[in-house]
């Protein structure tokens, strides 16, 4: 009890931005799964998966490692990034990121088109080059220069890979050798490469990405091995009877950086879980910190005994905050922001931000949240267990198949989608469920206009849906679903539910558009623990 109690006194003094000590996990929030980091100078980059949303491959920036601001993406252009038809949770896989000779490289796989390549930039922000594609079947690639001069291309497989390759070409100029297959435990993957005292050594997850989960290293002194595995092997997880009460789980798939001062720390994936030992999670995989102990031609100890908390009281670097973002978006940009996302390569004359001064324009499409194409959809992650979102809606149904509203997304198969449809001669608010083959109307009320504001809250176990007409009074009550439909234990997959505006005119070419004046988006100020609120 006291350890908790100090851990809500530390929140709310970090709230108000003057500590100097301890955080919160996950420190990027929302689905932001397999983050690679490195450091230039006093600054930390950080690149997350993004799958099948476009654009591709989030860069964050940071000056202490707790405080995150997103500066761009790798991927912005359709000829960097083809996802035609990409499945759900296709797509991009786990990116790295690093930094040599003046240049940042991040290297990925889109399993869906192209396989393995990198890309270049002189700043993380970009803008980047078109893709090096690499030929090498894998996922979860990684780049390593070695002091000699030579460039190694280093992944997955039965066991882990290294292959010497042109920097400048991508072209292969080694066999490919297996130099490492962990511990024992299924999918070695993940692969980093650091260079210390003389030392290779050789990080890599195992387990796969779910509860177990894990994170183990070897070293050699030869960077073909013999690879020697680390006695305290794993050094990260929470599959086991320390980390089993924990409400992370699935840790793993990390990175490791050496901060300004000397000190180590590593940037890894978890999942925040709703229920003790009823485990869901719908945020999908996120970032996390923890300080790493690596004494001389020694063995690196992530938080002391492998396991992380919601709470870290550990010391920091000095706390450089960023100005946190107004929660409306008013559409009156030239441009949104880098938080928006598209699925799939989107067809850009289906969105507008000029053709109404203030307002965003989707036009309905005939392809629906259903499928895997490009549909008109443009949405943000959710990224606290408690948040409202909601937005201003005019939109004039011309057929019984067009519809647009807002959407909780998982995947095709898995959303929520709170619309105004005509039902009949009148138009009518309806929640649709999509689960799995499950497929109906659980809610409808009719209306009489066709300017909505709605309305979502959410919760770690239920969301509630609400609607008003514009002009009228307080907000109205349709109904509740349950969170965990949207679950990736339920609706599989490795993205995190995603909140969403679209148009469907549901395969038919109507042509109608949707307007939105704006879009709200704030998180609540409680903390939850496996479901439970704790007010801070």
């Amino acid at each position: 009890m006291r350890k908790f109690i100090l851990g809500v006194l530390f929140i709310a003094v970090a709230f108000v931005g003057i500590a100097q000590t301890g955080y919160i996990n996950p420190v990027i929030k929302g689905f932001n799964p397999d983050p690679s980091i490195c450091r230039v100078g006093d600054d930390y980059y950080l690149v997350t998966s993004s799958f099948e949303y476009f654009p591709g491959l989030p860069i964050y920036h940071s000056r202490d490692l707790i405080n995150w601001q997103q500066i761009g993406h790798c991927l912005t252009r359709d000829s960097q990034l083809p996802l035609h038809q990409a499945n759900a949770s296709d797509g991009l896989f786990a990116p790295s990121l690093r930094y040599h000779d003046g240049l940042f490289y991040v290297v990925c796989t889109n399993v869906s088109h192209g396989g393995n390549f990198y890309c270049t930039a002189t700043h993380p922000a970009g803008l980047w080059s078109e893709p090096v594609h690499v030929k090498i079947n894998s996922i979860d690639p990684d780049i390593f220069w070695d002091e000699d001069g030579k460039t190694y291309f280093v992944t997955q497989g039965d066991a882990i890979r290294v292959t010497e390759f042109d920097i400048k070409t991508g072209r292969l100029l080694s066999d490919e050798r297996m130099v490492w297959g962990g511990v024992g435990a299924r999918f070695p993957e993940a692969p980093h490469i650091y260079k210390k005292d003389g030392y290779y050594y050789l990080m890599i997850g195992e387990g796969g990405t779910e509860y177990a989960h894990s994170v183990t290293i070897a070293r050699s002194r030869h960077i073909y091995g013999p690879y020697e595995s680390c006695p305290s092997n794993p050094i990260l997880t929470h599959c086991n009877h320390l980390g089993q009460g924990n409400p992370i789980q699935g840790v793993g798939h990390a990175d490791l950086v050496q901060a300004t001062d000397g000190s180590w720390w590593a940037v890894f994936l978890g999942f925040r879980v709703t229920q003790a030992y009823s485990y869901y999670h719908i945020l999908g995989r996120e970032t996390f910190l923890a300080p790493v102990d690596w004494p001389k031609n020694g063995w690196p100890q992530i938080n002391g005994n492998g396991t992380v908390d919601l709470m870290m009281d550990v010391p920091t670097l000095p706390l450089k905050p960023f100005v946190s973002k107004p929660a409306r978006t008013e559409f009156d940009v030239d441009t949104l922001g880098f938080e928006w996302q598209y699925l799939r390569n989107p067809i850009r004359e289906n969105y507008s931000l000029k053709e109404k001064k203030g307002q965003l324009m989707i036009k309905a499409t005939p392809y629906t949240l259903d499928e895997t194409e490009s549909v008109s959809f443009l949405g943000r992650r959710q990224t606290e267990h408690e948040f409202t979102a909601a937005a201003a809606l005019a939109f004039q149904p011309k057929g019984k198949t067009d519809e647009a509203g807002l959407t909780l997304i998982q995947n095709n198969t898995h959303h929520y989608d709170l619309r105004l449809r005509k039902n009949g001669n009148q138009n009518s608010i309806q929640l649709r469920v999509r689960a799995g083959s499950i497929d109906y109307i659980a809610f409808e009320q009719p209306i009489n206009s066709h300017d909505v504001e709605l309305r979502i809250e959410g919760a770690p176990l239920y969301y509630t849906f609400y609607y008003k007409e514009a002009g009228t009074g307080n907000y109205k009550k349709l109904g509740n679903m349950d969170t965990r439909y949207l679950s990736t234990e339920v609706a599989g997959g490795f993205t995190g539910v995603m909140i969403g505006m679209y148009a469907s005119s549901g395969g038919k070419q109507t042509g109608t558009k949707a307007w939105f004046d704006w879009f709200e988006y704030e998180i609540g100020s409680n903390l939850y623990i496996y479901g439970v609120k704790k007010s801070i």
